[in-house]
């Protein structure tokens, strides 16, 4: 097997400065499709936002201040995890640190401590697809604990539901306990009136107010479920954001697979069903991660006990 690391960071990063708020970090987000948001003083990474930190800040804080008004240096995580730019195997050591640390990205940064780059979760599985074609099934790595749904529930409910249970999915059944959609935090910032300009003082920003017709968050992939939940008026539902495909992978496909189909599509984790289309669970990419922080350990027990597999 031929191993060649392509995508190992990118840059350059979109930054901010301590002092922006958390109005300018959900703008640039929305504006450059990315989840999170390296914040510099002087070419120095001190602090990283994403999607989930203005979420729990939110719900936490109680104050009344609006968007615009909150700094991002209150509400950064600081204890950045980052890894020196030329170090020998680094998406491994990369996955290991995700892993370790239960984090999404990685600052790669110069001799000088210079922000060079980030390697995210995204980089790891567009690697895994190219280089570790066929050594994992979908089965062997999705997680089994899945939050579910259903179309009728609120939008509150299940923004709350994201909130509270710490993940980054939940998949809408039916009433057979079929999938027959996702939410997570994009489709609501997908669906979101507080991008279309205007006055921009509500915190309730996650709450979308308009038609979702032409959502594009959920595209064709292995197998599709039509749903019709072109409705028109406010949004109410959780039917009302959730879009008319549904990406899905079998439990028994290839791993790598799995991760080009959620690069391609650019979504972070699936459904996994069995043949007959039941979910099983979900994959995502830190499922990816975790396998790719211990596929060469694999490699390297395999070579010394062929009998380990």
């Amino acid at each position: 097997m031929v191993r060649v690391e392509l995508y190992q960071y990118t840059a350059p990063v979109i930054t901010l400065s301590p002092e922006k708020t958390i109005n300018d970090a959900l703008q640039v987000m929305q504006k450059n499709d990315i989840k999170r948001i390296v914040i510099v003083k002087n070419n120095l990474p001190i602090g990283i936002v994403t999607e989930r930190d203005i979420g729990k800040f939110l719900e936490k804080d109680k104050t009344i201040r609006t968007l615009d008004q909150i700094p991002l240096d209150e509400i950064m995580s600081t204890g950045l995890v980052t890894i020196t730019l030329g170090q020998q195997d680094h998406l491994i050591q990369c996955a290991i640190r995700m892993e370790t640390f239960q984090i999404s990205s990685v600052i790669v940064v110069d001799d000088d401590g210079k922000l060079i780059g980030i390697t995210t979760k995204s980089d790891l599985a567009k690697n895994f697809a190219n280089i570790y074609v066929g050594v994992y099934k979908v089965k062997d790595y999705m997680s089994k604990k899945i939050i579910t749904c259903r179309k009728s529930d609120s939008l509150l409910f299940a923004l709350n539901m994201l909130n509270k249970n710490k993940v980054g999915r939940i998949v809408v059944t039916d009433n057979d306990g079929k999938p027959i959609g996702v939410v997570t935090y994009d489709t609501f910032l997908r669906n979101s009136e507080y991008f279309k300009g205007g006055k921009q003082d509500t915190r309730n920003y996650l709450l979308p107010k308009t038609s979702a017709k032409g959502l594009t968050e959920m595209r064709r992939m292995v197998k599709i479920f039509v749903l019709l939940t072109d409705k028109p008026g406010a949004l109410k539902e959780v039917a009302d954001i959730i879009g008319n495909e549904l990406l899905m992978v079998e439990s028994e496909e290839d791993l790598a697979k799995a991760a080009k189909l959620m690069t391609e599509y650019k979504v972070s984790g699936v459904p996994t069903v069995d043949k007959d289309g039941n979910l099983e669970g979900v994959i995502s990419s830190s499922d990816i991660v975790r396998a790719y922080s211990e596929v060469e350990t694999h490699f390297r027990l395999i070579e010394k006990d062929p009998h380990f597999d």
